[in-house]
């Protein structure tokens, strides 16, 4: 099951609604009073016009997965916006939750999510730009707030351990003052940091077996796509990528891939009214991304809910 908070009619619950990701979706959040004002249909066709959400029909009960999928942000870059939020997602197992990239914002997501920052345990980053690494520090620190006493263990490219380590120096003062003022345990030592360099086996538990592969993000290097094995499901989470035969290879089989999208147009657009967004379009449209068409991707997975 994948759900997106809010990108639903107001009162219908989450085990109603069901996603295929098949391109990179604009993420609809509005307040519970906003979506009030709104009737279902108008609503829908919001939904569909902004982020191409196609509604699938409900699960029987003896098809309810046990690994769930919610996208938690899928706007990309990190300027803030009002109808989207920065990547992040999170895959819940076993009421385990392994987040993937931390974009702006990603604690209160998960919040908004219905799920308890406390039942946080891997943290997986696909590279270091700020979009999907913002919260990184925040969302440990936030969850061991709200009563996270358990290990966390994150993985992802260089400089992950140094990052981890600044993070903390800089809160020192106020994780300090939580430790004695207010009996938590220790922050720093739950935290266990990986930093990956290649792909492959990344780790196993009993409810998934995480696998990574290197994908094209220039200049970002290492940029890493994952694969989520769980007992009932594959999900692919493609992180920023032009097109990459060892994504292909990583996500044959699965059942959901989530993937980076590019709208050339936009860009276009943003090129117009943004200073240095020239720059911008040249890093990130180069010819490769921007053959980006159907037959380009022909090879790639179905994805299914």
């Amino acid at each position: 099951m994948v759900v997106r908070p809010h990108d639903r009619p107001s009162g219908l619950p989450h085990d109603l609604v069901h996603y295929v990701v098949e391109r990179e979706l604009c993420e609809v959040e509005k307040e519970a009073d906003m979506l009030a004002d709104m009737d279902r249909r108008a609503f829908l066709v919001g939904v569909t016009a902004l982020g191409g959400v196609a509604w699938l029909p409900r699960r029987s009960d003896g098809q309810s997965a046990k690994t769930r999928l919610i996208l938690l942000g899928t706007g990309g870059g990190p300027r803030p916006r009002k109808a989207s939020s920065a990547p992040a997602q999170v895959i819940v197992a076993n009421d385990t939750a392994y987040v993937i990239d931390c974009g702006n914002g990603v604690a209160r997501q998960l919040v908004f999510a219905g799920v308890p920052l406390a039942k946080l345990r891997h943290v997986f980053l696909t590279h270091h730009h700020s979009d999907h690494n913002a919260d990184y520090g925040n969302l440990i620190w936030l969850a061991w707030t709200a009563g996270l006493r358990t290990r966390v263990d994150t993985w992802g490219p260089p400089p992950l351990e140094k990052m981890t380590k600044l993070f903390f120096e800089m809160n020192a003062y106020d994780i300090n003052t939580r430790i004695a003022d207010e009996g938590r345990v220790p922050l720093v030592p739950l935290v266990h940091v990986h930093e990956l360099s290649q792909g492959g086996p990344v780790m196993q538990d009993e409810n998934v077996k995480v696998t990574a592969t290197l994908v094209h993000h220039p200049p970002v290097v290492p940029a890493f796509g994952y694969r989520f094995d769980g007992v009932d499901r594959s999900i692919v989470i493609s992180g920023d990528t032009a097109p990459s035969d060892n994504l292909v290879k990583l996500a044959q089989g699965a059942d959901v891939l989530v993937h980076d999208a590019l709208y050339v147009a936009g860009i276009d657009r943003l090129v117009a009214r943004v200073p240095n967004a020239a720059a911008l379009s040249r890093a990130s449209c180069p010819t490769t991304r921007r053959r980006r068409t159907p037959d380009a991707w022909r090879r790639r997975p179905a994805s299914r809910c």
